[in-house]
């Protein structure tokens, strides 16, 4: 489901002061990121776009640890990209929109989106765009929560709407049929153990493919 209005870069501005602390990457963020580690370890992707990359902690370890991929970091918040140009010089920051990204067609080997993907104010846009900057036999890569069900789908969107920064969590099988309306194949969905609320709310890592 497409929000009208996303939420407001100051948040994410704000936000940008306290995303790094220790126990908030231990708890919530560190999980996700080993588990997409494993999964780029596992292929040759080549240029890899981090989409939503925040202080661009997953970037610059994939830097970091010399796997066979290139990191693009891209985030719509400048206050994240301040945060992250400080970490690495060697990643190109880049400010963009995922429904409008500024990048040429099929320039991609992967696209990653990690704890990012439900602030997308249009979710379907997001996801044609992914698939544009994918070459043929390119994956994308998304780590957000799942909610169990529809209802608590649907009361965690009209909760956050009423907090004044609109979110979307979808469901593990509407996060698939988005992601296949798009063209993409998907090829697996799996839970990453994080804290908080691992059962209600569990973090889902899928990954598909558009197709070669």
């Amino acid at each position: 489901m497409a929000e009208s209005k996303g939420p407001d870069p100051w948040f994410f501005d704000l936000w940008s002061r306290f995303y790094d602390a220790a126990l908030v990457q231990r708890l919530t963020y560190r999980p996700v990121q080993d588990a997409v580690m494993r999964e780029l370890s596992d292929g040759k992707p080549g240029r890899v776009l981090d989409v939503g990359c925040g202080t661009g902690l997953l970037s610059t370890r994939i830097r970091r640890e010399r796997l066979p991929v290139q990191p693009v970091g891209c985030d719509f918040s400048r206050g994240m990209l301040r945060q992250a140009a400080r970490r690495s010089a060697e990643v190109p920051w880049i400010q963009g929109d995922a429904t409008r990204l500024p990048f040429r067609e099929e320039s991609f080997g992967a696209v990653l989106s990690t704890e990012a993907f439900h602030w997308f104010p249009d979710q379907d846009a997001a996801l044609r765009e992914f698939y544009r900057v994918l070459g043929p036999d390119g994956r994308i890569l998304l780590a957000l929560v799942n909610p169990s069900t529809e209802w608590l789908a649907r009361a965690t969107r009209r909760g956050s709407r009423l907090f004044g920064e609109p979110l979307s969590w979808p469901t593990r099988a509407r996060l698939r049929e988005k992601i296949e309306t798009a063209g993409f194949r998907v090829e697996t969905q799996r839970t990453v153990f994080r804290l908080p609320a691992p059962l209600l709310l569990p973090c889902v890592l899928t990954v598909a493919r558009r197709p070669g």
